[in-house]
């Protein structure tokens, strides 16, 4: 499983890549204005090529900002000739850019992705929360499918009236409230939602790669790598935890402790 790095901190990519464990890097408009206003009066668009130039060869998502599918298409179009150059940008897509049910504009990002396709543009789905809207957007030809699992996490435990952190674990198999499995739609945890996108796009041979998005733990990670996630898009502190564990610190204190004159003065 390849790792992308969640983020537009500069720092925070250089770190992961120059620990050689960095395969992309995914961000969105949320992670943008963080960047922004961490890095005060920063030019964006030499900060962006900044980072692209951090990832070398590898993806770096650049998300639309926009709502229907002819501002989106213009968007994405002028984000790709802007950075295009560094061979590595990818334009990140609303899966449904709707912002309710009767909206009419439930179709706008696979007519985006279809767009961006036949321009030979490398697109990312975002947004996605059901198989089926994995489904859709890997026959639009999305080259990426981006599956929230945390964020579903948190729609199944908030729906049932539950207390957490973001950063909880919940369970793959899912969680009982007293009545039954939490479910929506029949999907039992986010890591559950990634499995299914998997199988569906592997079971029909699409060649999209599904990235497990919106992880919030170590064990999710793992868990993502268990199902078959093809790409797992981690914050940075996540990333970090994925090397800790109070037994290996408790072992390097012990080994160091015993290390005989001898031994370092082998030639």
């Amino acid at each position: 499983m390849k790792i992308f790095i969640d983020s537009a901190d500069i720092e925070e990519i250089n770190d992961v890549f120059s620990w050689g464990v960095g395969d992309g890097v995914t961000t969105n408009p949320s992670l943008i204005k963080k960047a922004v206003e961490k890095h005060v009066g920063i030019d964006l668009k030499s900060y962006i090529k900044k980072i692209l130039r951090t990832s070398g060869d590898s993806p770096v998502s650049l998300e639309v900002t926009k709502t229907t599918a002819e501002e989106m298409i213009s968007e994405a179009k002028k984000l790709y000739d802007l950075f295009e150059e560094s061979g590595n940008v990818n334009i990140k897509v609303p899966v449904n850019p709707a912002f309710e049910d009767g909206d009419n504009t439930h179709f706008d990002g696979i007519k985006v992705l279809q767009e961006l396709k036949k321009s030979n543009i490398p697109t990312n789905a975002t947004l996605i929360f059901t198989p089926e809207q994995a489904l859709l957007a890997a026959k639009a030809g999305a080259d990426y499918i981006s599956p929230f699992a945390g964020r579903i996490d948190d729609h199944l435990r908030k729906s049932a009236g539950l207390s957490f952190e973001k950063t909880d674990y919940f369970p793959r198999k899912g969680m009982s409230n007293g009545q039954g499995l939490l479910h929506d739609e029949g999907i039992v945890s986010g890591v559950h939602l990634v499995e299914e996108c998997v199988d569906i796009l592997e079971k029909h041979g699409y060649g999209s790669e599904v990235i497990a998005a919106s992880l919030r733990n170590t064990r999710q990670v793992r868990e993502a790598a268990l199902v078959g996630a093809h790409i797992a898009t981690i914050p940075y502190d996540v990333i970090k935890d994925m090397l800790k564990h109070p037994k290996t610190f408790e072992g390097m204190v012990s080994f160091t402790k015993d290390v005989v004159k001898e031994y370092e003065d082998l030639k």
